[in-house]
This record gives C-alpha cells, structure tokens and sequence, in this order.
C-alpha cells in the first residue's frame, strides 16, 4: 500500500535520512524506533509531503506522490498524526474531525457539509470521543487531544495512517486503550506505520520493525528479532539508548 525506495533527506551537508526504504501492507503494523535525532520524523515528512525528498521514491497504492502536495496525498489516501497534539483549538472536537473530512480519500474539490459532518462523527465514534463533540478542542487533556488527532485522520479515510509517538505522555491505561484503537484501525486493513519509543506497545503492535540510527537503516525484522540484535541493544535499547517499558 506504501513503499519507499531509497528515501534520502539533505539539509545542506547533514544527511537526516539515508536511503531508507520500506514497504507496509494492507492491515499490517510496521513500526520504526531508534534513538532521538535518528531522523524518523523527517522521514515521514518526506512521506507525507511536508518536506520534500532530496533522492528516492515514494509510491502510494502503487501510484508515485514524490513531489505532490499534502493535500493530494492525503485525498489519495495517506494520513498521518504528530508527536505534539496538533489540533485547531478555537474550533469544537466536532469542527476538527469534519474538517479533516473534507479532504478525505476520493473527494474533490467541491464542499459537501452534511456528509463532511457524517464522516467526522463517524471518525470520533471510532476513537470514543463521540460524547465530547461539542467540547472546544483547546479544553481537551492530552490524551483526548490524541486521540482527536487520530480521528482527524481517520475522518480523511485513509488507505496508510503514520502516526509519530502515539503513546508519549499517556499513562499506562492510557496506552493499553490506544493499544486497542490502533489494533481495531489495523483490524479495518487500514496500513500502518508507527513511530514508537514504548517497547511494549510496539512490540505488541507490531508485525516489523525497522530501527534507524544517524538517518540509515540498521534493523529490520520481527519485534522479537529487534529486541535480540546486537546493534539495536548497543546504539538503542541498552543504556541511555531510549527505547521504554
């Protein structure tokens, strides 16, 4: 459903990302771990078209998005969500989710708001926040702020949802509830990739895992593959490498 061929990202002489590539599958978790600055989210910006690749390609159910603009790869069906909660705050939860639906999979140009509004309830019913739909997004906890950011995206009906650090900030049964959503989003065939810190829900989640250092690929393989490779211990999951419980 996604594929990336050979992705690098130059800023001037430092090479953020270093020929990366990887493919992810209809109703399949591929997640992506390495230590800060490994350069993890500025590949999914080269994915998602908010910077665009100096070399390689990007393929989008088949179809090459290298160049695009945001808004045409997300109606081609590619989502994603943000480390911090990202959110329009003067607007209600409800305004936020059929928002994101008008630029949803398939839709053109031209507004429809009745169905906007039935896809963005539709999206909050899916992540539980359907009784908060009035509720000013600035006023939201952060674990109902993450969850909206994943309703957003879901509202756009995606074919690949990326979604960066999901599990920041959540306490453990905050983890253990998105662990369910992220799992039943997996369930619809939805293709996923996740960028994760927290072990446990990655390697529950998972189905591959691809760990990065300094901008390359040093790993991939099975969750339980990854937490046995030397290399991934040394530079990542051993002392001060950053993986948590």
């Amino acid at each position: 459903m996604l594929e990336a061929r050979g992705i690098t990202k130059l800023y001037g002489g430092l090479q953020a990302v270093a020929g990366v590539s990887f493919s992810v599958a209809p109703g399949e978790v591929l997640g992506i771990a390495g230590p800060n600055g490994a350069g993890k989210t500025t590949l999914f910006d080269t994915i998602t078209g908010h910077t665009i690749a100096t070399d390689g390609e990007i393929l989008l159910a088949g179809e090459p998005v290298r160049g695009t603009k945001i808004h045409h790869r997300c109606r081609l069906g590619l989502a994603r969500t943000f480390q911090h909660p990202v959110a329009a705050d003067t607007l209600t939860v409800l305004e936020n989710a059929y928002l994101a639906a008008s630029f949803r999979r398939g839709r053109s140009g031209r507004r429809s708001r009745p169905d906007d509004i039935a896809a963005g309830r539709a999206a909050l019913e899916r992540v539980g926040l359907e009784g908060k739909a009035g509720v000013p997004a600035a006023l939201l906890p952060i674990y109902d702020r993450k969850r909206l950011m994943i309703a957003t995206a879901l509202a756009t009906d995606p074919l690949v949802l990326l979604l960066d650090e999901p599990f920041g900030g959540l306490s453990l049964g905050e983890i253990d509830e998105t662990m369910g959503l992220i799992g039943r989003i997996r369930d619809s065939g939805v293709a996923i990739v996740c960028i994760e810190h927290v072990m446990r829900a990655l390697v529950a989640l998972a189905d591959r895992v691809l760990v990065m250092h300094h901008g390359a690929e040093i790993f991939v393989g099975t969750p339980a593959e990854m937490l046995r490779d030397a290399r991934v211990v040394e530079v990542y999951l051993g002392a001060g490498g950053g993986g948590s419980a």
